[in-house]
């Protein structure tokens, strides 16, 4: 696997994207940005598991069901949700706009808002904005795209790699959003997957949900679910590889590229953490299974105490034994619950646990709560 050098979302054959400001942010960043494939591609999406879902998210998992999709529009600013029936009409209305301006049915156009919830859209804006962001749609557009759907974000956040399959050269790259507000099932970011891999739906859904599992679904800044999140790879098969329809050591290939991707978005935004000051990596080994790893590690990575507490370079693993104990697994006990930390003093920090109760691991990435996270959500509005 090689890394792509100052690569993103256009890195893979196929792709184009863009990005501008149609005017929803009052501080004139850009704010709605496109990615389209030349040609129909496979994909699979993953979307938050909040029972309150914002009406792109609705839109798009009705077009995920074909999994045959075209382009992703997104925009910033507003998170188009809780917004009654005129969210639903400018979220359909979007995909209907950019389906139309790329000639495509609007089915294949999936849709993403991320920003305040219980704002109306001003759709207008989007609508008018529509033309340019078609007409601009370039292989050097990953930049902006990636710039027009952050937030409360400090940078951009972009991957690409490259692997060999079948004599073919196979390309996966991403960018996402994520600062605050985030947690499994999923969390206040968006992130797009494009790849020139020539696979069936039912291998690149295989491949997407373990890298997802071990990714995105492993990080957590304040333990908070947002409305509007979703994860989405496309595939068009530009990279002619012979279609990766079976396990094998084609797809493992494949599944590890994508999975590298996928961590090494989750990790940026985990990096980016609102007010982050220290990136915390949570080691739970140990295990009877794979969940109860991963159970145990987010209870320590969703602990104010233990954030605090790195926050301030003091590392107190009572707080830490704690919140292991928290869940109430009768086998957790001080008897046979281990401990380590790397020097809390250090911008990256390690916590091991062991359960010492079978051979599961499980890794969860977070970040410190510190005084600047406060600050900037109690502003936030």
């Amino acid at each position: 696997m090689k890394i792509v050098r100052a690569g993103g979302i256009t890195s893979p054959k196929g792709f184009k994207a863009n990005g501008l400001c149609c005017g929803i942010k009052s501080t004139g960043k850009l704010d709605l940005g496109l990615i389209a494939s030349d040609c129909l591609a496979v994909s699979a999406s993953v979307f938050t598991k909040n029972s309150v879902k914002a009406a792109p998210l609705l839109v798009s998992q009705k077009h995920a069901r074909h999994n045959k999709i075209l382009a992703i529009v997104a925009n910033s600013g507003n998170a188009n949700c809780f917004t009654g029936k005129f969210g639903m009409i400018y979220a359909e209305r979007t995909a209907q706009i950019i389906g139309k301006l790329l000639k495509i049915p609007k089915e294949n156009v999936i849709v993403a808002s991320t920003g305040i919830i219980g704002k109306p859209l001003p759709f207008k804006k989007i609508e008018a904005a529509a033309p340019e962001l078609v007409r601009g749609l370039s292989v050097n557009g990953g930049k902006n795209m990636a710039k027009s759907i952050l937030t409360t974000d400090l940078g951009t956040k972009e991957k690409a790699v490259s692997i060999t399959i079948g004599g073919k050269k196979v390309t996966i790259a991403g960018c996402a959003k994520g600062s605050g507000m985030i947690a499994p099932n999923m969390a206040t970011m968006l992130g797009f997957i494009t790849t020139d891999a020539a696979i069936t739906a039912a291998m690149l859904k295989n491949a997407f949900k373990t890298a997802i599992d071990q990714s995105f679904n492993c990080i957590t800044i304040d333990g908070c679910m947002s409305t509007n999140d979703m994860v989405t790879v496309l595939a068009n098969g530009r990279a002619q590889n012979k279609t990766i329809s079976k396990k094998g050591k084609n797809f493992d290939a494949f599944a590890k590229a994508l999975a590298y991707v996928c961590l090494d978005l989750a990790k940026k935004i985990v990096i980016d953490g609102e007010g982050a000051t220290k990136f915390i990596e949570i080691h739970c080994v140990g295990a009877r299974n794979y969940a109860q790893a991963k159970k145990v590690g987010l209870a320590i990575a969703n602990s104010n105490l233990v954030k605090t507490a790195a926050s301030g370079s003091n590392p107190n693993w009572g707080r830490v034994a704690a919140a292991a104990g928290s869940l109430g697994m009768a086998p957790i006990t001080e008897k046979n619950l281990k401990i380590k930390f790397s020097p809390f003093y250090k911008k990256e920090i390690q916590i091991s646990v062991d359960l010492n109760l079978g051979t599961a691991q499980a890794t969860i990435y977070t970040s410190d709560l510190s005084v600047e996270y406060i600050n900037i959500n109690k502003r936030y509005s």
